[in-house]
């Protein structure tokens, strides 16, 4: 699945449990989906407090999925290709230079 037909599957949801609907008691509007990643986010960094790592590697799956979710809901509803703002961001940063990091050789995930 890629990423347009996850944000399609993640919209029939959202819109099977009527949080689209203006009388929504959750109202998935931008503000809110932005708070709701917010805390998301924060969930996952519970699994790091007092630890290098998560107890529970399947709960962590969890929140990371949730903001996952959040985030392609986000960008899909202010109308921002969230494929492309990825793929910009990359090339940016490819230019930038962190003054604190000492010269090194790039690596990928597989080495």
């Amino acid at each position: 699945m890629d990423l347009k037909e996850l944000t399609q599957v993640m919209h029939q949801f959202v819109a099977s449990k009527g949080w689209y609907a203006p009388t929504s008691r959750r109202p998935h509007t931008p503000r809110n989906i932005a708070i709701s990643l917010s805390l998301e986010a924060g969930e996952v960094l519970e699994h790091f407090q007092w630890n290098d790592g998560p107890a529970d590697r399947e709960a962590l799956s969890s929140e990371l999925a949730d903001v996952t979710l959040y985030l392609i809901q986000l960008a899909s509803l202010m109308n921002i290709d969230l494929e492309q703002a990825v793929l910009t961001k990359l090339k940016i940063n490819a230019q930038r230079t962190w003054d604190d990091e000492p010269d090194h050789k790039p690596t990928t995930r597989m080495e």
